[in-house]
């Protein structure tokens, strides 16, 4: 049996996390961390333009599970930021392929700067979503047609998850977590991380730091 044959035979939902250069560590290992607690309900897959190792904008490299070409269905899909989606955000063939995938995911979900790369493929047009602070003037640059939300640790809209700077991206794994799995599967697994789960989405205590409010 091919592995992409196994991934489906899996009963497992299956948690994609998409990478490319210069993707932000915390970002993707963080929200991974909290799902890998789960390994009897969930399986984590690495996913990219292309396969081969993809570097972090910290320098160690990841390998990459499927292209998006040859992924199978999920049931989560992850987006990071870091400095490389400046640059993402004008690739318009992963863009082109992050939207085919995100249309067909039922719950999508963004840490950081990610939400930038998300928003420039259209699908956060008339919706909330938040951004890194820090970069929040570009980021909401992405997509004119998004209803930024200024001071939200993360927020919610229908399938879509939008979290802020790095760190963020752990709460709000753990929320969609709660709303996948029950809020006490999400307890159990921050206590198991010793995290302080911060679970009010519409508090963001780096907002002020940078002038922001709604």
């Amino acid at each position: 049996m091919d592995t992409k044959a196994e991934a489906e035979a899996d009963a497992r939902m299956l948690v994609g996390m998409v990478v490319f250069d210069g993707f932000q560590l915390l970002d993707v290992f963080g929200p991974l961390e909290m799902f890998g607690a789960l390994r009897d309900k969930v399986r984590i897959v690495i996913l990219a333009e292309r396969s081969g190792p993809v570097a972090s904008s910290a320098g160690p490299s990841i390998g990459v599970d499927y292209t998006f070409d040859t992924v199978p269905d999920l049931g989560v899909l992850l987006v990071p930021g870091g400095a490389g989606t400046r640059r993402e955000v004008n690739n318009a063939h992963l863009v082109d392929r992050l939207k085919s995938l995100a249309i067909k995911t039922p719950n999508v979900a963004t840490v950081c700067t990610g939400a930038a790369v998300l928003a420039r493929t259209g699908l956060l047009d008339g919706l909330k979503a938040t951004t890194n602070k820090r970069a929040f003037a570009w980021a909401s640059g992405q997509g004119d047609q998004v209803h930024w939300v200024k001071r939200a640790r993360w927020v919610e809209d229908g399938k879509y998850f939008t979290s802020s700077g790095i760190s963020a991206g752990m709460d709000m794994a753990l929320a969609l977590i709660a709303k996948l799995f029950g809020r006490q599967t999400a307890v159990g697994v921050a206590n198991g991380a010793e995290y302080r789960w911060n679970e009010d989405a519409h508090d963001d205590p780096f907002a002020g730091l940078y002038g922001l409010a709604d």
